[in-house]
């Protein structure tokens, strides 16, 4: 049936979430790409900078500890808006600072608002999509993360050169209060929302409503009886950290490394975050295409991972690289790869767990990887602040998606039951 015999109104929240995400990106990226110059502008060090990404992330996994639970309580729509309110003024915040305590702060409220990014897309998601179409919208929704960070060197470089540092955090801050206006009108349950047509309801919920009576909370110490919440935890854990470092620090290897300035740098980021994109609707689109070729969810969600898996392995050799091309093309496929990842492993948990837990676990998964961010931002300053060198976070990086692939492969149960029993 074609898109329009069905409805469009699901693509079209969607678009909204991909919004939200390239929004949660572009605040998300400005302290790295303008590290270099506030660096030697305030006099922070690189074991100083470690802390304050780790502030970050700190704050992310303690948002997760309970915007999941909220989330699920509360509802999409309202939460999603609050925190989206919260980071937007947490990006705007960091104009003030003067030093690593003070972006140290900011970050962290940043963090606490960004946490439910995810959680209430891929919740949404579950709520507007039947599972043989959740992937390709989660690839949708989580591309936006790149494109953010596509579209924030342009933003960053053009307001910086002509105003300075400070307005590049007030001018990107703001952009989340113009979503909102959007968001608060248009988002509710597909069985409210009008002008949602009876093909699409039906479509949506294909594979079956969940009864009422399914609704009830589940505590995180039950999710953890489960091999599957073991695995996706875990996974998480090992390999979320690479993507955060990318984020954080791939414009100080970049500028130290090769010689790229700021100017340079927006066309470097481009690159590496444009390729990102597609590997994030290629990553779902793969594991879509098996399953529409008659391959089982878990065989499916598994297969495409383990390809992206493979594609971060070159990142080994990033320390090596001469040239700066090349430098960047490893980046970008390791980027690329990253996304694909991500596409399936938030997919998973609306694969494996009812959509009353779906937030819920994945803001526990995301816990756990934003755990291993925070000993990872720290284990990364001080290495560079020992050593001068990223080689042995580079070998460590390209072996990571394997490990976490292996922990997958090992925890969570192949025949797709719910709770992962």
């Amino acid at each position: 049936m074609s898109v329009n015999k069905i409805g469009n109104y699901r693509w079209r929240v969607v678009a909204l979430l991909f919004f939200a995400t390239t929004i949660n990106y572009i605040d998300r990226q400005v302290l790295g790409m303008l590290k270099p110059y506030i660096a030697d502008d305030l006099g922070i060090t690189e074991a100083g900078y470690g802390y304050i990404v780790s502030a970050f992330q700190a704050a992310y996994a303690l948002g997760l500890l309970f915007v999941g639970r909220l989330i699920d309580k509360y509802g999409t729509r309202i939460t999603y808006a609050i925190s989206i309110a919260i980071w937007s003024l947490a990006g705007c915040f960091h104009a003030a600072a003067r030093g690593a305590f003070g972006f140290g702060l900011a970050r962290f409220m940043l963090g606490i608002g960004e946490s439910a990014n995810f959680p209430s897309a891929v919740k949404a998601t579950a709520e507007w999509f039947p599972k043989k179409e959740r992937a390709l919208a989660t690839g949708i929704f989580n591309s936006g993360s790149n494109i953010g960070a596509v579209v924030a060197p342009i933003i960053v470089t053009a307001v910086t050169l002509k105003w300075g540092w400070q307005w590049a955090f007030i001018v990107t801050g703001l952009l989340g209060f113009i979503w909102m206006a959007f968001w608060l009108p248009m988002y509710k349950l597909p069985k409210d929302a009008k002008g949602l047509k009876k093909s699409e309801f039906d479509h949506i919920n294909q594979d079956g409503v969940e009864e009422e009576t399914k609704k009830e909370k589940i505590a995180w110490s039950q999710l953890l009886k489960f091999k599957g919440t073991i695995g996706i935890c875990l996974s998480r854990f090992v390999c979320d950290w690479v993507w955060w470092f990318f984020l954080f620090w791939a414009p100080d290897f970049l500028n130290k490394t090769h010689g790229v300035d700021l100017s340079q740098m927006q066309w470097a980021l481009i690159v590496i975050y444009t390729f990102a994109a597609f590997g994030g609707v290629a990553g779902g689109g793969l594991s879509s295409l098996l399953i529409k070729r008659g391959c089982s969810v878990p065989f499916s969600r598994k297969a495409a991972m383990l390809v992206c898996a493979l594609c971060v392995v070159p990142v080994i050799s990033l320390a090596y690289a001469k040239s700066l091309w090349i430098a960047i093309a490893l980046i970008s496929l390791a980027c690329f790869a990253h996304q694909g990842w991500a596409s399936n492993i938030y997919t998973l948990v609306s694969d494996y767990y009812p959509k009353n837990m779906v937030a819920t676990l994945t803001s526990l998964a995301g816990f756990c990887g934003s755990v291993g961010g925070v000993l990872a931002s720290s284990f990364v300053g001080n290495i560079l602040e020992w050593t001068g060198s990223y080689l042995v976070v580079f070998m460590i990086a390209g072996l990571a998606y394997v490990a976490a692939w292996l922990c997958l492969q090992i925890f969570l149960p192949r025949d797709g039951k719910a709770y992962g029993a």
